[in-house]
């Protein structure tokens, strides 16, 4: 029975180093860095540019739209390795082809969709 709790104590013993870890660098952190607070260190940053104006801004949803897509798009992909890995085993091969093709087919039509309703334009 002890060693059947050796593998939780040492995931138990990793897990709290790593705690320990954490903690002695973010105290660490704060006791050796400069306190020194100024006007333009209390200023909201954003990429290198001045903020100018209210703290409202509109922001296109044509570009949500195109990394809902991409994202949408690089998932599905992922699914392509496992089927090329699968389709080479013996009495797979057809089988995994019809399915793949069937899931391409749901991609092209939901890529069909987006063109139609002209997602995909950029104007």
């Amino acid at each position: 029975m002890p060693d059947y709790f050796h593998g939780y104590g040492v995931v138990g013993l990793v897990a709290v180093v790593g705690v320990v870890f954490v903690a002695v660098a973010f105290a660490a952190g704060r006791l050796l860095r400069p306190v020194v607070p100024t006007r333009e260190k209390m200023l909201t940053y954003e990429c290198g540019v001045d903020p100018v104006g209210e703290n409202w801004a509109h922001t296109q949803i044509r570009y949500y739209v195109y990394a809902f897509l991409y994202v949408v798009f690089a998932v599905d992909s992922i699914f392509l390795f496992p089927w090329a890995t699968v389709f080479a085993e013996p009495g797979f091969g057809g089988v995994t082809l019809v399915e793949m093709f069937v899931f391409l087919g749901f991609l092209a039509v939901g890529l069909l969709y987006a063109w139609k309703k002209g997602v995909l334009e950029w104007t």
